[in-house]
């Protein structure tokens, strides 16, 4: 449990307090999917709580303030991820086609970012 919250810290609170709208540099892999996976951790808890009777009321509003509160610093690490691998953050918004354009940026979001430096910044293995 202790190694998780570490975890938690490290990856998902940094995100948030450190690089909220930071859209400049690079985030690496592991940046990038911890953060999407403590974030779905937690809007599946607030969409469970919403969704259960007497309490729903309460969550609800909570769920759709924390949608608003992390979309910005999710967009921010995907347009770095997007970096990463030397694409610019505009083509973040191929997620926009539908089908193709999600799986399009899935692909890109698995992919190895290149491992020298790019016009976005060092490799950011590089600085841990």
């Amino acid at each position: 449990m202790e190694k998780l919250m570490e975890s938690f810290n490290q990856w998902y609170i940094n995100v948030i307090k450190t690089k909220y709208v930071e859209f400049s540099g690079r985030a690496r892999r592991k940046e990038y999917w911890m953060f999407v996976l403590f974030n779905c951790i937690i809007a599946v808890i607030l969409t469970t709580l919403a969704s259960i009777d007497g309490i729903g009321t309460l969550f609800t509003p909570i769920s759709s303030l924390y949608s608003l509160a992390v979309l910005c610093p999710g967009l921010a690490i995907s347009v770095r991820r997007l970096h990463d691998i030397g694409r610019p953050g505009t083509h973040l918004l191929f997620a926009l086609i539908p089908l193709v354009g999600a799986i399009i940026v899935l692909i890109w979001a698995v992919k190895e970012g290149t491992p020298e430096a790019n016009e976005y910044g060092p490799n950011p293995k590089a600085a841990v």
